[in-house]
């Protein structure tokens, strides 16, 4: 839980009495004595998934193939993911994209057997026959080939798939490797099953078709990052990591992962923006196996997400993160979560993590050209710290924050400091209530999501450069960042 006396930054809600800390994912939420769960979303949808093996397809399903590699003989119990976090009981807030935010991702979700179950995201259940899919990249004219055939035959043997179980429930979704002993980055959702599951059974297949089992060495729920640990490998690529703070607008990008199952699958586009800030459901574990979570009512937020598929009970986010993202046209599809976006010379660039939907049911969810994934700066980071500790930090602005521009009598786009915590990282740097942050490390903040994503971004302990409007001035400061509680 946060210090009451340092509360997480987020938003005010403006319908209620209570303080709300503002610098977090949602636009609204109390501080978490008094924070009441949202209801999520009805127009926004995780992206359907294909079947699991040995499992019918739920009627009406969107998706008609399966995942390529069927689960490995032997799953290794995976280890608790990280505890969900207490202090964001908040709502799924307004975001900075205005079509429906959907977690890319994790193919078949928690799909129960002969049906599909909703349990945070939208999903099919798994065929029982499967489909086989390529090994390595096919060259057929090899006088022709392109710069995309060059990459993608660097970067595919350092993709893996990803299968997740837990029960009858089950998906697939992407990741990268990090060490030739096989550390394995990807999305907290994709092992957790989208927040189903602390103790997932995994499954790892490599491009040339080797199965790993898997254990998970700890999640980071704050940025929807996870690291796994492949059994007895050795020898294996490691991705070779970009700078993701040197790209431009307009650069080439190359997604490469298993989309609706479908390993080995490269696509490709360009970078289209920079330090875009969006918010997705979290997908922290549950605090118990055996204690379903449950959905509390909410006010409502642009984002709805259905989690829902034909008759199945619908489960609902009760919390939600704000990150700051790549934004690529890139093709990106359930399934693509966890997995690499690289740049020309195949180095990473940012791990793929959310979509944006049009509209439509969960099983029409797919690419529309909008796909996001976490910079590749922040990615390295948070796998580093859960190597070494278990867990990752992430910082605290120790603010109550709002968005100025739907301030009364508002001039200026910003993050509006609504309250300052006593002894925390804002009121040292000397902000005060009725400042507007305009800019953070120079990356421009146009409201409190913008603000949130930033400061989740930097570990704990970070030094930043405000600039800041006071009484129409514009000032800046130095702040030394608190720890968020996880």
């Amino acid at each position: 839980m946060s210090d009451p006396q340092n509360p997480d930054d987020r938003t005010p809600d403006a319908q209620s009495a209570a303080e709300q800390p503002a610098d977090r994912t949602s636009i609204p939420e109390t501080r978490p004595e008094a924070a009441a769960a949202p209801t999520p979303p009805s127009d926004a949808v995780i992206p359907p998934r294909p079947p699991l093996p040995g499992y019918e397809a739920a009627a009406g399903s969107g998706f008609h193939t399966q995942p390529t590699q069927p689960y490995g003989a032997g799953f290794g119990h995976a280890s608790p993911a990280a505890t969900a976090e207490h202090h964001d009981k908040q709502r799924v807030g307004g975001g900075k994209v205005a079509a429906i935010l959907v977690a890319a991702a994790l193919v078949g979700g928690a799909a129960g057997i002969g049906g599909a179950a909703a349990v945070g995201s939208s999903f099919v259940a798994a065929p029982a026959s499967q489909s086989g899919g390529p090994s390595s990249i096919t060259v057929n004219n090899p006088d022709s080939v392109n710069a995309t055939t060059a990459i993608a035959s660097k970067v595919l043997p350092s993709v893996v798939t990803i299968s997740a179980s837990s029960n009858s429930s089950g998906g697939t979704g992407s990741g990268v490797i990090l060490s030739e002993d096989g550390y394995v980055l990807t999305n907290t959702h994709v092992v957790t099953l989208d927040g189903a599951t602390g103790d997932p059974r995994l499954s790892v297949t490599m491009s040339d078709g080797r199965v790993y089992a898997a254990t998970i060495v700890g999640t980071d729920p704050t940025y929807d990052l996870a690291v796994i640990k492949l059994t007895d490998a050795s020898g294996l690529t490691p991705i070779e990591f970009g700078d993701s703070s040197k790209l431009n607008v307009g650069d080439q990008t190359v997604a490469v992962g298993a989309p609706l199952g479908l390993s080995n699958t490269v696509t490709t586009g360009i970078v289209s923006a920079l330090n875009r800030s969006i918010q997705i459901a979290s997908s922290a574990a549950p605090e118990s196996e055996a204690e379903p979570e449950q959905g509390s009512p909410g006010g409502r937020t642009p984002f709805e997400f259905d989690f829902g598929q034909g008759q199945q009970e619908q489960r609902q986010a009760t919390s939600s993160i704000a990150i700051s993202v790549i934004q690529t046209d890139a093709a990106i599809n359930p399934g693509n979560s966890g997995g690499a976006l690289v740049d020309g010379k195949g180095r990473l660039i940012g791990i793929n993590v959310a979509i944006a939907s049009a509209g439509g049911t969960s099983t029409e969810a797919g690419s529309i050209g909008v796909g996001f994934a976490i910079p590749s700066t922040v990615a390295e980071r948070v796998a580093n710290e859960i190597i070494e500790n278990g867990s990752a930090s992430h910082g605290l602005l120790g603010a109550t924050v709002g968005d100025a521009a739907a301030a009364e009598g508002a001039t200026r786009a910003g993050a509006l400091i609504d309250e300052v915590s006593p002894g925390g990282a804002a009121a040292e740097a000397g902000l005060q209530k009725g400042d507007v942050v305009t800019r953070f490390n120079d990356v421009a903040i146009t409201d409190q999501v913008d603000l949130t994503a930033q400061v989740r971004a930097l570990a704990a302990g970070s030094d930043a450069e405000i600039t800041y409007i006071r009484d129409g001035r514009e000032q800046t400061a130095t702040v030394t960042l608190g720890e968020l509680q996880q």
